[in-house]
Order: structure tokens, then sequence, then C-alpha cells
């Protein structure tokens, strides 16, 4: 008799998350053949409707013409309008999910609904040994809230069983930066203090706040970018090689790295952290509404910040990591700039110590992906007895190297969905990484409230406060702009 097949619960099914990053990313799976044997796909949310009434509205939002593979998912899809966080919409839940193997529930809500609707699930007696958690982040809105979530879900099910996403994590380029540190000599001797000046990790966005003003208000850019994104990708830059790649092993050295970041004090935040808001302005070319118009009322919320972090361990004694993320920004990019040290001595005369520069190491996430090395070279010509130089980039593009065979660039849920249902948690986050990031981050908070930091002001479509450039040019450097 052959088991039971494995369904994938949708918490949210209606909202924002499923209908835009999700149900495209099992539509991709489902093109490429990768879904699980007779996978169901149970949408769950409060709207009314039924199977037909999804599926058609699942269909409108998926711009792509996928034949016979949307047919097949199709096929997957059933909706139940329910509030699963009541005990009897947890139970109807139970009823509609029948004989199941692998259970997966995707918590695409509200964080403030994961306790209760992990006490419904678990009184109904759906959370079992073969039972998988998916939460997205933010989990809580500081450490406490955090600690308070986490340990409802813990009584319910095994830390094994819980699955934190990022979705960043499951970029190819992220990966990438794993391989790029550890798969290469040329590397690895470098990453220290004593060859690389300082880092910089931007993640801009050009959108405004719009339809999610209510959860963004209560969150800001702090909480809502920094807390997750962001530390994991210092982490991923910042940390020890781990002992392999099981996921124990590269969590254990990524909590590490954030157990180093040295807490902010009220000092450093008016020195070393810029809030900012933005007011209106232009975007894209087109009159951009003020964050408090969008939301309709005065607001003390940051859309953006911008810190200097420092790590203190032996590897990197005395190198600044500068983060910066905002709304309604210059251009949408994400990207970690690794700016290594000038040479210690030029001997190419006064030509070429005007040419010269350090070595910068690119990685680009959005909105393309592409790892980028700059390097110095002779400029062509007869210079007579002038040695002229120039910088030029390798790059490391998988699209620019392979053509076609690089392949489409996947959603990064894509990953993340499969390693689920593999039960592959490496590129997931731990209860105490959750815990130890919620730690910096309340207190920079803490220290903005004792210190009197407000956000400033910057226009929509710009690059952020005044402050945010002075905050990296008071030590003679510049954001990679």
């Amino acid at each position: 008799m052959a088991d039971p097949a494995p369904v994938l619960v949708l918490l949210g099914g209606a909202g924002d998350l499923s209908m835009r990053m999700l149900l495209p990313s099992l539509l991709h799976l489902e093109m490429d053949g990768l879904l699980p044997e007779g996978l169901r796909v149970i949408a769950v949310g409060r709207a009314e409707g039924d199977a037909a009434s999804y599926r058609k509205d699942v269909k409108a939002h998926i711009k792509e013409k996928a034949g016979e593979a949307w047919d097949r998912l199709s096929a997957r899809l059933d909706y139940l309008s329910t509030d699963a966080g009541k005990p009897e919409g947890a139970e109807a839940l139970k009823d509609r999910i029948g004989e199941a193997g692998l259970i997966v529930i995707y918590y695409a809500l509200s964080p403030s609904l994961f306790a209760p609707v992990t006490k419904a699930l678990s009184e109904a007696g759906l959370i079992g040994e073969n039972t998988r958690l998916v939460l997205e982040k933010p989990i809580g809105r500081d450490l406490e809230s955090s600690r308070q979530t986490n340990a409802v879900i813990a009584e319910a099910a095994e830390e094994r069983q819980v699955f934190r996403i990022d979705h960043y994590l499951g970029k190819e380029t992220v990966q990438n930066l794993i391989a790029l540190r550890f798969a290469n000599a040329l590397f690895e001797p470098l990453w220290n203090n004593l060859a690389i000046d300082h880092v910089q990790i931007t993640v801009a966005e050009t959108q405004e706040v719009g339809d999610r003003w209510r959860y963004y208000d209560e969150y800001g850019a702090i909480r809502d970018m920094l807390q997750n994104h962001m530390l994991q990708l210092l982490c991923l830059v910042a940390m020890e090689p781990p002992s392999d790649l099981e996921a124990d092993a590269v969590r254990n050295e990524k909590v590490k790295v954030l157990r180093s970041l040295r807490p902010f004090t009220p000092e450093a935040a008016e020195k070393d952290s810029v809030r900012g808001q933005y007011v209106a302005g232009m975007a894209d070319g087109h009159p951009a509404a003020s964050y408090e118009a969008e939301v309709g009322r005065p607001s003390g919320t940051e859309t953006f910040v911008a810190l200097t972090a420092w790590i203190d361990n032996w590897r990197w004694k005395g190198v600044p990591f500068f983060l910066r993320t905002g709304k309604r920004m210059a251009e949408r990019r994400t990207e970690i700039v690794i700016q290594f040290k000038a040479v210690p001595h030029s001997i190419f005369g006064p030509y070429g110590d005007r040419d010269i520069q350090a070595n910068r190491l690119v990685i680009e996430l959005q909105p393309h992906e592409d790892i980028s090395l700059t390097i110095m070279n002779k400029r062509p010509g007869l210079n007579g007895e002038h040695m002229r130089l120039q910088p030029l980039p390798l790059s490391l593009s998988l699209a620019k190297a392979l053509g076609e065979e690089g392949g489409r660039r996947r959603i990064a849920y894509e990953r993340l969905l499969l390693d689920v249902m593999r039960g592959d948690p490496t590129l997931f986050v731990r209860r105490d990484e959750v815990e130890e990031a919620w730690r910096f981050v309340d207190g920079v908070a803490e220290a903005w409230a004792q210190a009197g930091v407000q956000p400033k002001p910057y226009p929509a479509g710009s690059w952020g406060p005044a402050g945010a450039s002075g905050l990296i040019e008071r030590s003679g450097r510049a954001w990679n702009d």
C-alpha cells in the first residue's frame, strides 16, 4: 500500500505573499517536475470562496503562460475558508487534510497570529511527528515577544520541525557567497582585518510602504529589514569557516557573529546611526507622497536606517560594517561590498598614484545577481615613462558566463520550499539566531530612545537623509553609489 500523499497548507493562502511568491514558486517547481508525487496544496483564508474561485484568482495573479504545468498545479489546489486560529477552524482544517503523510504548514500570516494559530492547530492534533512548521519573518517585535512566540511553538513542535524562513538565504548569489569564501584558496586568507578596510551592506527599495502601513508603522525599517535580512547577510560575510555544511555547523558560526556584535550605547546611537523617514519627492519620475500622508497621521516610525556595526572578535576587530536600508530610495538595490585595503606602497609614480584604486568585491543580489571583483590593470597604449592604470571588473555572473545554460533566475522561495519538504534546515534560521538578532536590535532601539534619536526627513527618490552620507564619510570612506 502506498504511503499517504504529502500536504502543504498555506495559512494566509489568499494573501500577498502567497499570491506573489509562494504560488508562482510552486508553479515553477511543477514546471520542472520537482514537486513531490501526489502533493496536495490547501490554501486557508478568511475570505469567502471555494476551490474553483481560488484557482481562478491564482491564475489571474500568475502572469506566465504555464500550460500543462498550470493544469497540474491547479489539480493540486484546494481552498478552505476558515479562521485557523480558532478551535472550530483548526478542526475544519484537520477534516480537510484527512489522511496525509508529511504535513507542511506555512504561516504566511502576521507574526501576532503565530502563537494563537499554533495553539489551535496543536489542540486539534494537527502538529505531530510528520508535521513541519514554516514561519515567516519577523518572529516577534522584540526579544521578549520573540521568546514568547518561540516558547508556544516549542510546546507544540520540536526544533527540528520548525523552519524559520528568511528568503534572502534562498537566493543563488547568497549561497554563492559561501562557495566564494570556502571553495577558493584566493579569498579566505584575505578575509580579515589585515586585508579588508570595511564592509557595506545595502538593501534599498524604491516602493512606498503602501497597503502594509499598519504592520510597517509598528515595526519600522529596523525591525522589518535589519533584524533579519541584513543581519543574516552580515553573518554570512563575517562567520568563521564551519566544520562542514551540516545545518547546525553553519548556524553555530552565525550565532557566534551575532554574539560578537558590539552593543549600541546612547553615545554610539548619535554617532554611528541615522534614522530617516521619507517625505514628498519624486520617484521614478513621478511625484511621490510622504510616509505620513500614506499613513494618514503623524508618525515617528523610521523608513530608513543606517548604522555602523562592529564585530568584536579577532578576525574583524577594527573593521566597520556599514549597513543601510530604506523605502522610497533612489533605486532598487541589494548588495554587499567588501572593500579591501589599498596597497601599502605605490611604485607607479604620480600618474599611477592618481589612478590606483583598492580592490573591491561587490556581491549584487537584486535587481541583478552578480559577483564582481575590481582589480587594477595597465591602460593600453604608449605612455612613455609613465604607466597609467585603470580598474577592471572580473564578473562571476552565471548568466553572463553560461548564457542560456545558466538557467532562469529562480524565486528564492523555490529552493526553500523544496528544502522544507526534504527536511533540510541549513538555509533556515535557528531559534537562538533569531533571539540574538533581536538582542542586538533591541539594544539599538533602546539607545535611540535614551539618546532621543528621531527620524530625519529625506525626499522620496533619494539615498536617504544627509546624515547617512556623513555616517560613512566621517571615516574617509563613501557609499558605493
